[in-house]
């Protein structure tokens, strides 16, 4: 009779993430002994092997006593599961021998991530370098203008030519995703807007020239989200899916924060031209490290996911071309514009769009021009709001994935965070508008609560495109985004012509903004909705 008993050196690094739901078992043998091979990834783990004669009573009494609980092997799983195999050769020199086996373990920590993991984890960092390439300008612009001897007008005119081409591939980025998966089109993305993005330098001299490649630098980034809607999709559960969306992009907050703090000491000390080549260069890395996350593929969904049964996963290349001339025809537009809930989505990203990008672009000239801060001053207070939605960013999501758990309707909870995401901001620039004589510092403090608790819209309204219908999510958002730019390339202008014309930042800047946020809530919570919808021809 032969006994397998499983020891670890090491207690916490015995265990079996691929297999967990296997056990080991103790299996006969014959007096003969047998060779037992192990083909699992490269854990340090010890497996003594003893052989004796015994009473069988012995044998239950040992596997009640087994370290490793729960993970059974025989030779079936062996054969199938590539656990264990069994040959007919000696296990033990002796009728009583030791035998044991170690094995290393595998670089990198994070290899044995199950694979949507790694690839949230290598998006969201895609997100940051994202924002660190579109707050850049709004940090350059400054030492630009008095370069070139630009005026507000010229200014936002620069800032605002980035969403040009971010609308423009807002559609174009979600039936890409769709076609050949999310992320093959943000790998794209990334190393467009990261070249674009060193060319800033060469051309800022030239007007046009300028402008065309910031518009390119729109263009690869555009396509980002509705990548990013797309893998989030695939791959992330309902239970799982708020905590998903507020990790990738929340690092569009992160890119923020770290772009504001590095943009202002690079310029003053090697100029402004060096925020361009270090954050494109940075983007080219990224893409060339992806490559290496991306080739763990086949993905390994081991725990249950919700998918629609009739939902695929990312095609092969070649059938995926094949696709390309019908597929916009399979698309049902038509079903898309009759949905209430669809409207909503549009006119609410809109409205959270206004706010957002105004403040994002003009936020750093507000500060330095408004409250009499340097340059230096007016980036750190920048800071503030993407530092503090970094926190609040992780609340929200925690929030709406707990409610949810619990059985509260999805719709609810999604109109309960879209609404703060709303009157928060709203309610603290009304404060900063009005005159109340209040020192910069408490200006600053009421915008960056405000604008922090905007991050509420990434377990709202963010998470809406997955909810309704995780095939079209991200032609959805496409969608969405498209008209959610219009107010990056109108309201970033139109910011700076209302300013040369009236030289006040409340009519400007703030009242635009609570216009859209006051009536966004109210669309929002009249016919928003998170209930899965088919979208066919009979809907």
């Amino acid at each position: 009779m032969a006994k397998l008993t499983v020891r670890a050196e090491n207690s916490s690094l015995c265990h079996f993430p691929y297999y967990g739901n296997h056990k080991v078992s103790i299996f006969n043998s014959s007096l003969r002994p047998q060779r037992l091979n192990l083909l699992a990834h490269k854990h340090i783990l010890k497996l003594r092997v003893s052989c004796s004669i015994t009473e069988r009573q012995k044998e239950e009494a040992a596997e009640k006593q087994r370290i490793v609980k729960g993970l059974k092997v025989n030779g079936e799983l062996g054969k199938n599961g590539g656990l264990v195999s069994i040959s007919g050769d000696e296990l033990g020199e002796a009728g009583n021998g030791d035998k044991e086996v170690g094995f290393e373990w595998g670089w990198p920590p994070w290899k044995n991530l199950p694979q949507r993991y790694k690839l949230i984890g290598t998006t969201s960092l895609a997100f940051v370098i994202c924002n660190m390439d579109k707050v850049n300008l709004s940090v350059a612009i400054i030492p630009m203008s008095h370069q070139f001897g630009w005026n507000s007008s010229v200014a936002g005119l620069v800032q605002s030519s980035f969403f040009w081409g971010y609308a423009l591939s807002q559609l174009p980025g979600g039936w890409l995703s769709k076609i050949f998966g999310g992320s093959r089109v943000l790998e794209v993305g990334v190393l467009v807007w990261s070249l674009a993005t060193m060319l800033v330098p060469y051309l800022a001299g030239f007007m046009p020239a300028l402008i065309f490649s910031r518009i390119l630098v729109g263009i690869g980034e555009g396509v980002s989200p509705s990548a990013a809607t797309d893998l989030i999709a695939r791959t992330i559960p309902l239970e799982e899916r708020s905590r998903a969306v507020s990790f990738v992009f929340g690092g569009l907050s992160f890119g923020s924060v770290t772009g504001l703090l590095l943009a202002p000491p690079l310029i003053q000390n090697y100029g402004w031209e060096s925020v361009f080549y270090l954050f494109g260069f940075l983007g080219i890395a990224w893409f060339s490290g992806f490559q290496l996350v991306k080739e763990d593929r086949p993905w390994s969904f081991t725990e249950p996911m919700s998918w629609p049964p009739s939902f695929s996963r990312n095609k092969s290349l070649g059938s995926s071309l094949g696709e390309l001339g019908t597929s916009l025809k399979e698309v049902p537009w038509k079903a898309f514009f009759r949905s209430k809930a669809v409207w909503a989505m549009i006119y609410t990203h809109f409205c959270g769009s206004w706010g957002h990008y105004t403040c994002l672009s003009w936020l750093p000239t507000y500060f330095s021009e408004e409250l009499n801060l340097n340059l230096t001053e007016a980036a750190w207070v920048s800071v503030g709001p993407p530092l503090a939605s970094i926190l609040v960013t992780g609340i929200a999501s925690q929030f709406a994935d707990s409610l949810i758990s619990k059985g509260v309707d999805t719709s609810l909870v999604r109109k309960i965070c879209q609404t703060i995401a709303f009157l928060s901001p709203a309610t603290c620039m009304i404060l900063s508008s009005l005159d109340f004589g209040l020192p910069p510092w408490e200006v600053v403090t009421i915008l960056t609560g405000g604008l922090a608790l905007s991050s509420f819209a990434l377990s709202g309204l963010y998470c809406t495109h997955q909810d309704i219908s995780p095939e079209y999510a991200s032609i959805l958002l496409g969608i969405t985004n498209t008209v959610g730019a219009v107010p990056g390339i109108v309201g970033v202008a139109l910011t700076g012509y209302l300013l040369d014309s009236t030289h006040s930042w409340s009519i400007s800047l703030f009242a635009p903004s609570i216009f859209f946020y006051l009536t966004g809530t109210i669309v929002w919570l009249a016919f928003a909705s998170s209930k899965p919808q088919s979208f066919s021809e009979g809907d």
